[in-house]
């Protein structure tokens, strides 16, 4: 963590080249509240070297990015990270004005420092992503982009004034943006995680606020230009935020809170067709209010990493090593 700051939240890592002195890159928000006016993003690399973690910094200011957009930001949250086909580091970031989280907008910055030195890191706001007749406000981004094989991705988000529903935005491989489908019919669904599991065949698996408390499915047969709902898979959703990784076919990873209420307890699962899944691993497990929570999954070097919010007062890891790669 920065110095003198208490609390952390929606992580996200973002596996670097194997060229690139960083194994991974780790983005989150942190101040002394969520919601908090002095909360800014956070990064940390893990260096290749020295097989650490360098001094937390932060890399967002939500002033600075106020002048640039040339409106008031009043809050900063959810950090996502992807990178284009030139190497450069994009950072998709909620940001609010008036109003809550449900009138947050999506700002989309690019690396502005060129080289792979992390101290000089910075951003250079894009735009606002242009998704709602209703200002661009009310839509989210949580999860881990899905990468394509044209050296684009799919982004997905989600719409949370009144009803919650999952959308997959499209950037092509230099981060401009082509368009958007909608995920779910449902309305209670948000913070969509992708997995493909053929080149054309893609689930969503999303976090559910309704009674049911189970993590909801869609599915895409035609590279995420229709949807499909499907039955929810078996799997305990307390209204809690999952993080999946799709490595090779039949071979998925899902970190989830798996309690009927509570975030007390995070899990590690894995799967071979995305719908029946088998835990592999508890990666945190507490009592009563503790808190891990909003998980993060990313493969780099042999290892698959994970990073969660821990109590909501910092940001935990772990990497797990295999005998033989996964291909």
């Amino acid at each position: 963590m920065p110095p003198d700051t208490p609390v952390a939240h929606a992580s996200a890592l973002l596996a670097m080249p194997a060229s690139h002195p960083s194994a991974l890159l780790a983005f989150w928000f942190a101040g002394l509240r969520e919601s908090g006016a002095d909360v800014q993003i956070a990064a940390s690399q893990f260096d290749r070297a020295t097989q650490q973690w360098s001094a937390a910094r932060f890399v967002v200011n939500r002033h600075t990015l106020a002048e640039k957009l040339g409106f008031g930001v009043r809050r900063l949250g959810n950090p996502v990270a992807w990178l284009d086909g030139q190497g450069r580091v994009h950072l998709f970031v909620v940001t609010t004005g008036l109003g809550g989280w449900a009138a947050a907008r999506i700002v989309h910055l690019r690396q502005s420092t060129s080289g792979q030195d992390f101290a000089s890191l910075s951003f250079e706001v894009q735009r606002v992503l242009p998704l709602s007749w209703l200002w661009n406000k009310s839509f989210l981004v949580r999860t881990a982009p899905l990468s394509l094989k044209d050296g684009g991705m799919v982004l997905p988000v989600h719409f949370e004034m009144g009803i919650k529903y999952p959308v997959a935005l499209r950037f092509d491989a230099s981060g401009a943006f082509l368009g958007m489908a909608r995920i779910s019919r449902r309305n209670h669904l948000l913070q969509p995680t992708l997995l493909m599991t053929e080149e054309s065949r893609w689930l969503a698996l999303m976090r559910d606020q309704s009674v049911e408390g189970k993590v909801a499915v869609a599915q895409t047969l035609d590279g995420g230009q229709n949807w499909t709902d499907l039955p929810d898979l078996a799997l305990h959703n307390p209204n809690s935020s999952v993080a999946g990784l799709a490595l090779a076919p039949g071979r998925m990873f899902l970190a989830h809170n798996s309690l009927l209420k509570g975030r007390s307890v995070l899990d590690l699962s894995t799967s071979a067709d995305g719908q029946n899944w088998t835990l592999a691993q508890t990666l945190a497990r507490g009592a009563g209010d503790d808190e891990y929570s909003y998980p993060a999954l990313a493969w780099t070097g042999d290892s698959l990493w994970t990073s969660y919010t821990d109590q909501r007062q910092a940001i935990a890891w772990q990497r797990f090593f295999f005998a033989a790669p996964i291909r």
